[in-house]
């Protein structure tokens, strides 16, 4: 299937959205006064584990955007192909 160039460039601004929420949010969590207690808490593996489990889908949104912009033509280019 062949996707649009705003097709791609909306998976590739989805993918960015969790890389660049998800460190600082992980960075909050781990001062927070909840995430040890004589070492890791439940509290902060949880939050970890979603901070990896959303970036990793981000950067899996990121290489499909990615892939879907380069396989995809130009608009002029669209227009000569379909001649």
């Amino acid at each position: 299937m062949l996707l649009s160039r705003k097709t791609a460039a909306l998976l590739v601004a989805a993918g960015l959205w969790p890389l660049l929420v998800w460190p600082n949010f992980v960075r909050v969590v781990a001062t927070d006064e909840r995430a040890f207690d004589d070492g890791p808490t439940a509290y902060l593996g949880v939050h970890v584990a979603l901070a990896v489990v959303s970036m990793s889908i981000g950067v899996a949104l990121v290489v499909l955007g990615v892939r879907a912009w380069r396989r995809s033509a130009a608009p002029d280019q669209q227009v000569l192909a379909t001649r």
